[in-house]
């Protein structure tokens, strides 16, 4: 495999372990960030790991948890990693397990190599540039990863039904709008099934989901994995503002609305 996935995947695995530590703590402390989002010790632990293993390949970082590099210097970058230590923090709060670890490699505004990992699942997706694979771990050491283990995904839509992801309980005002729209102009049955962070993307990039609409505020570490992940899946992941494909190391990091479609 490439070099720099081979060191995101280690990166990943690492990262899930000392998140688990805490995660099994019986109490652990939470914060609030700038914008009231959550910020644990988990998160601050796995960013540590993670920069330490990406810091070797020289190549530059931006992560949710490292002070933000000014765009005047990243606008100048041809390639970078995006991270998220631990997407889903909310969902690692309330331990349902629906959480992650998402690293993606940008070469020109697009994500060329993505890993999600679950720790609490050990399953692990990930992409090389022309395929994406998923593997459930038979250890956590990241030395003992071994790619001949992985199964290929693809999507593959059900005959019938169109799946579509989104929340049972908060569902925004234009999803429901979105949905309702399927059922005019399709005579499949919709149905809608929810999971927490980026397993988002692993749902439609693996077949067990075939459209995700995103009307809601993400950020680039948000999604750029998953993106990785579903365009070497054969999908593409589209900002519903400029119609093309969601590019990366913006200026702004907040990306726009989006979706990803296996129905066309």
């Amino acid at each position: 495999m490439n070099e720099n996935l081979n060191i995101a995947i280690g990166a990943a695995i690492e990262a899930g372990n000392v998140i688990m530590k805490v995660y099994g703590s019986e109490d652990f402390k939470v914060e609030n960030k700038d914008d009231d989002s959550p910020l644990t010790q988990a998160d601050l632990r796995a960013n540590a790991v993670i920069n330490s293993y990406l810091n070797n390949t020289s190549i530059p970082i931006i992560s949710e948890e490292n002070k933000q590099t000014d765009f005047d210097q990243r606008k100048n970058w041809t390639n970078c990693w995006i991270v998220d230590p631990l997407d889903g923090t909310k969902e690692f709060i309330k331990r349902n397990g629906e959480f992650t670890v998402n690293i993606a490699y940008i070469a020109n505004n697009l994500p060329k190599l993505g890993v999600i990992y679950v720790p609490v699942q050990k399953t692990i997706y990930y992409a090389d540039g022309s395929s994406a694979w998923k593997q459930i771990l038979k250890t956590t050491d990241p030395l003992s990863f071994a790619h001949a283990d992985s199964t290929r995904i693809a999507p593959e839509k059900l005959e019938g039904k169109i799946r579509v992801v989104g929340s049972r309980s908060h569902m925004n005002e234009d999803t429901k709008a979105y949905i309702s729209n399927l059922e005019q102009n399709s005579t499949d049955e919709i149905e809608v099934v929810s999971k927490g962070s980026s397993l988002k993307f692993c749902l439609v990039a693996e077949g067990n989901a075939d459209v995700y609409p995103r009307f809601a505020p993400t950020m680039e570490w948000d999604t750029a994995a998953g993106q990785a992940i579903c365009s070497a899946a054969g999908l593409k992941v589209i900002d519903r503002l400029t119609g093309e494909e969601m590019r990366y190391n913006r200026a702004n990091l907040l990306n726009n609305h989006f979706s990803v479609s296996a129905i066309g």
